[in-house]
């Protein structure tokens, strides 16, 4: 009898520890709202003097669909030597962007999706050991990409930079 009620206990555990269990995942079709070009803002943290900066920075994006990737082309306008290629590679299963395992996907009130990914990693001057949190917000009119870093001797968390773009409409 006692085994038999700890055998129901230990399964109906399991099944509701299963059921909450929520497994995020990102697809190549989550972020084709971002196919096209994008201006705005780089705001990041100047580890130097411990003060935000903040400068023009535009986007295009361009969906490779055989990589299962965004191709980024970052434009400095003020800055032009600066402009740089990224990629935004997904992985096959969803479960993780580039380096960043997918940690939350949550659909928000205007009808952007949140997509919160982290990855251990080094940052700062000194390139100490640190989480890295990117947290990517997809609408159709907007687009933020935001660096967040706790580094292994700290509790907070902080604001690396945020790139914020917004679509403008033809």
């Amino acid at each position: 009898m006692i085994r038999t009620i700890s055998l129901i206990l230990v399964i109906f555990i399991w099944a509701v520890s299963a059921s909450s269990a929520q497994i995020n995942k990102v697809t190549l079709k989550d972020l084709k709202a971002l196919n096209g070009t994008w201006f705005g803002s780089l705001t990041y943290l100047d580890y130097t003097s411990g003060k935000p900066y903040t400068m023009p920075a535009d986007v295009k994006v361009s969906i490779i669909k055989k990589k299962n990737c965004l191709l980024l082309v970052n434009i400095y306008p003020n800055e032009p030597s600066a402009n740089s290629t990224d990629s935004l590679k997904i992985s096959k299963d969803g479960a993780y962007m580039n380096k960043g395992a997918v940690k939350t996907v949550e659909k928000l009130a205007d009808g952007s999706l949140k997509i919160t990914t982290e990855h251990l990693g080094f940052d700062g001057n000194d390139g100490k050991a640190a989480t890295i949190r990117h947290t990517y917000t997809v609408g159709n009119q907007s687009f933020i990409i935001r660096k967040d870093v706790k580094f292994n001797d700290q509790a907070e968390w902080i604001k690396r930079h945020e790139f914020s773009y917004k679509r403008i409409k033809s």
